[in-house]
């Protein structure tokens, strides 16, 4: 009982009481703080998940719109090149026809010509020119306007022309409406071919056919008159008037001659001019 009540024994229990309780607490506390720490950890993962989520779903994204922008890139460069190698090919086609070719705009316009269209008309550089200023007072230029106001083709017209320069040309124009896909008017295109030398030749072989024709009356006259006198002189027997006779009938054959003689000229000239055109 003595020691019950001694002051030391009783600081003594109480220090201990202390330290007892204390680390108690402590313990209490550490196990609290390693369940804590252990939810965090087992928390960490799935809420970087759910936010790595989003952000690899972003940067797939970006990546497939890059790899269609590339494949929309790739494209477009590809129909390019294709129409201008479309366009190249036109163009090559267009300078190596013989024929003239003009395309005029729905405005009336000349957008493009070959340089055999240039050559024809004598007009070194078309474009921006309309019908009426290019072709003047050529009739074809009714048809060609026509065509380009209501779609109305012309086909085969020849009709003169006179260049810039003044040189006198026979031109063949053939006109035709080009319809886009919404089957609105894109333009006209105009044909043209250079006709002089073909016009030249109809007329020589109407000219012949002329002469020929005044030749076969010629040549019918003149052998009639030496067929009468040759009847006069056989049935004539004064010497004076038969000398008179023959000299008419030589006279008239030498006519003959010349005529038969200037329609030859005449051939071997139109042959000469077709030869060298």
């Amino acid at each position: 009982m003595k020691l019950l009540t001694n002051p030391i024994f009783i600081k003594m229990g109480l220090v201990l009481f202390a330290s007892c309780f204390a680390f108690v607490v402590a313990v209490t506390l550490m196990r609290r703080v390693r369940t804590s720490l252990g939810e965090d950890a087992s928390a960490a993962p799935s809420n970087a998940t759910s936010d790595q989520l989003p952000l690899h779903t972003y940067h797939a994204v970006i990546q497939q719109l890059k790899q269609q922008k590339h494949e929309l890139l790739a494209l477009q460069q590809s129909e390019q090149r294709r129409a201008k190698t479309s366009e190249n090919i036109s163009a090559a086609v267009l300078s190596n026809l013989t024929s003239g070719v003009i395309f005029f705009n729905s405005n009336g316009l000349v957008r493009q010509a070959n340089q055999a269209a240039k050559t024809i008309l004598g007009i070194a550089s078309p474009s921006g020119m309309n019908a009426e200023a290019i072709f003047r007072e050529c009739e074809a230029v009714q048809g060609v306007e026509l065509t380009l106001q209501n779609g109305t083709p012309l086909t085969r017209m020849e009709a003169e022309y006179k260049t810039p320069a003044g040189e006198s040309k026979v031109i063949e124009v053939t006109a035709s409406r080009i319809p886009a896909a919404d089957s609105t008017t894109l333009g006209v295109a105009c044909l043209i071919n250079d006709r002089t030398e073909i016009a030249e030749t109809r007329r020589q072989i109407e000219l012949r056919g002329e002469l020929s024709a005044e030749m076969a009356l010629a040549l019918r006259n003149s052998l009639v008159t030496i067929s009468g006198y040759a009847q006069q002189l056989a049935q004539n027997h004064d010497p004076d008037l038969a000398h008179q006779l023959a000299q008419d009938i030589a006279t008239e054959a030498q006519q003959l001659n010349d005529t038969i003689g200037g329609f030859l000229t005449e051939s071997k000239k139109a042959n000469v001019v077709s030869t060298s055109s």
